[in-house]
C-alpha cells in the first residue's frame, strides 16, 4: 500500500512539473536560429485559429450577420477568405519564433535573453490547459497557451 501511494505521489509531482520541463525545451528551441526546432512544441493549426477569432472579435465582424447588415456580410466574407490566406501565409513557425524572442527581449534584461528568465506566472488553467505570462502584469506582457496534445505541451496560442 505504501509503495503505491509513494508511486502515486511521484506520479503526481511529475505531472505537474511536466510543462515547466516543455518551458525548458521552448526555450532551448528559441535558441536554435532554425524556426523548424520549434515545430514539436507548437500547434500551428490551433494559433492561427485563436488568432482569427481575436480579429474576428475585434473587427467586429459578427455583428454582420444583423438584419440590414447585407453589404457588411459580402465585406466580411471577403475579409474572411483573404483573411484566412493571410493567416495561412503569416503565422508559420519564422513567425511564432519571431514573436516569442521578442516577447522575451522586451520583458527581461538578461543578455542573451532566455524565455524562463521572461517567465512572471506560470499555472494550470485544467489538468490539459497551462497559461504563462511573460513580463509583469500590465507591462506589456505576452501569454502563451499550452495545450497537452498525446505526450506533449504545445503552445496553442501567443496573445501579445
Amino acid at each position: 500500500m505504501r509503495f503505491i501511494v509513494s508511486l502515486l505521489l511521484a506520479s503526481l509531482l511529475i505531472f505537474l512539473f511536466w510543462p515547466y520541463y516543455h518551458l525548458y525545451r521552448l526555450d532551448d528551441a528559441l535558441g536554435r536560429p532554425d524556426p523548424a526546432a520549434l515545430a514539436p512544441l507548437v500547434d500551428l493549426d490551433a494559433i492561427r485559429a485563436n488568432t482569427k477569432e481575436r480579429l474576428t472579435w475585434a473587427l467586429g465582424m459578427r455583428d454582420a450577420a444583423a438584419p440590414g447588415m447585407e453589404p457588411l456580410r459580402w465585406l466580411q466574407q471577403g475579409l474572411q477568405r483573404a483573411g484566412e490566406a493571410a493567416l495561412e501565409d503569416t503565422i508559420d513557425l519564422a513567425w511564432v519564433q519571431t514573436q516569442l524572442r521578442d516577447a522575451v527581449s522586451a520583458t527581461t534584461e538578461r543578455r542573451p535573453a532566455y524565455l524562463l528568465a521572461a517567465v512572471d506566472f506560470a499555472m494550470f488553467e485544467s489538468w490539459n490547459r497551462f497559461l504563462v505570462r511573460l513580463g509583469r502584469l500590465g507591462h506589456g506582457e505576452t501569454h502563451l497557451r499550452l495545450r497537452l496534445e498525446g505526450l506533449t505541451w504545445k503552445v496553442t496560442d501567443i496573445v501579445r
